[in-house]
């Protein structure tokens, strides 16, 4: 049996990877690997709340490994936090790494470089699939995500906080990949076969920060409160 962290951002390439590896017989699914901007408290570039970062990991049964990254985060420190990562996941007895990866070659690389050293094997479930033919099987199959970040220089800023659905892959330009593996957008998964449950989301501000268009979301349960 292989023992595999998945490398989590709280998007949908990452909870569809989860999905193809939990209906292998020889995978066990140890735990949801995470990088946190410490400054905010949230996923680095997606701005996931920690919270949801939570109930996404309740949902799926499993552990949240969370790395804490400063803001702002040069390579060395970020390649430092990962290395410290993979030293306790050596010593937890954990074979493979996951990752939602798509087509880029030069982040697979990167990957591969970065834990060639550690003797974990890096693993891309989803690794050309065209994106076409995986978003239409992600939506068919059950996934609800929410766009939760735009770079306007790819992509109107109205698509931020947008249900990615079929509607939303008939109104994207030609030029924007459809899964946004170019860093068009971003996602956040609230739903799906990975999940034993959903996650009631609450639609909070759109904001402007860093040259990209946030929209913040929070579980339903905090909004409750907050009354």
């Amino acid at each position: 049996m292989k023992r595999v962290l998945v490398s989590w951002s709280s998007g949908k390439d990452c909870a569809w990877a989860l999905h193809l590896l939990q209906q292998q017989p020889d995978i066990e699914i140890v735990g949801l690997l995470t990088t946190i901007n410490a400054e905010f408290d949230r996923v680095a570039m997606h701005g996931t709340r920690r919270a949801i970062l939570e109930a996404q990991a309740a949902a799926a049964n499993l552990p949240l490994w969370d790395v804490l990254l400063p803001w702002p985060c040069s390579n060395e420190i970020y390649e430092m936090r990962m290395a410290e990562t993979c030293m306790r996941a050596i010593s937890e007895g954990i074979d493979a790494i996951a990752f939602g990866d798509l087509f880029l070659r030069d982040v697979r690389a990167y990957r591969e470089t970065q834990l060639r050293s550690t003797g974990i094997e890096p693993l891309f479930p989803l690794w050309d699939i065209p994106t076409h033919e995986l978003a239409h099987t992600m939506i068919a199959g059950g996934l609800r995500a929410k766009l939760v970040c735009v770079d306007p220089r790819q992509l109107d800023p109205s698509f931020a906080g947008r249900e990615f659905d079929i509607d939303l892959l008939h109104d994207l330009p030609s030029t924007v990949d459809p899964c946004g593996e170019r860093g068009e957008f971003h996602s956040c998964v609230y739903d799906g076969p990975m999940f034993s449950r959903p996650i009631a989301l609450d639609a909070g501000e759109i904001v402007n920060r860093d040259g990209f268009v946030y929209a913040d979301f929070k579980p339903h349960s905090l909004q409750a409160q907050a009354r």
